[in-house]
């Protein structure tokens, strides 16, 4: 394997290998359907990026603008009027033939720079099954939230945790 990795947005057309992904890393609980994965696309498609490894989709994130501190149940269908204070970033995946390739990081630093590029100064995410850690190595952190949004990270699993980092500004040539 030569390892020629690309990061691209993601096309409808990567939904199959993507969906593929989602449910080779994920536990069936956390598994959206095809049409609420797609509908994530239609948020703000140029935040949805594919990490193509020898022209194979070897991850994805899913990312979106959004209402800040207001994650969508897991399943929701998406409208693409929600007002864009965050990129909430949805869903990271790597799969088995990307792993160990640094591509999380990748995705993650390339929505930063779009997002950046669009004015958010602020992400969020839900971490899921113990993937705070890795999220801290990527510079998100814990934040304290309220009841109601309590409630809500906890449909995504007992380990889930509510986490945020500022977006750094773009460097300026």
């Amino acid at each position: 394997m030569s390892e020629d990795i690309i990061i691209r947005p993601l096309a409808r057309c990567d939904l199959p290998a993507a969906l593929t992904i989602q449910s080779e890393v994920y536990p069936s609980f956390l598994v959206e359907p095809p049409d609420a994965f797609a509908s994530r696309l239609g948020v703000s498609p140029q935040f949805c990026l594919a990490a193509v490894l020898d022209g194979e989709l070897a991850g994805y994130l899913l990312a979106h603008g959004w209402p800040r501190q207001s994650p969508p149940p897991v399943g929701a269908i998406l409208s693409p009027s929600a007002r864009n204070e965050v990129l909430l970033i949805h869903d990271l995946a790597v799969g088995a033939n990307g792993r160990g390739l640094d591509l999380g990081r990748r995705l993650v630093n390339r929505a930063f720079e779009l997002a950046a590029q669009q004015k958010l100064d602020r992400a969020e995410l839900i971490a899921v099954e113990g993937a705070a850690a890795y999220w801290r190595s990527l510079g998100f952190a814990a934040a304290e939230i309220s009841a109601e949004l309590e409630a809500k990270v906890a449909a995504y699993g007992s380990q889930a945790c509510w986490m945020t980092q500022t977006i750094p500004s773009p460097a300026i040539d």
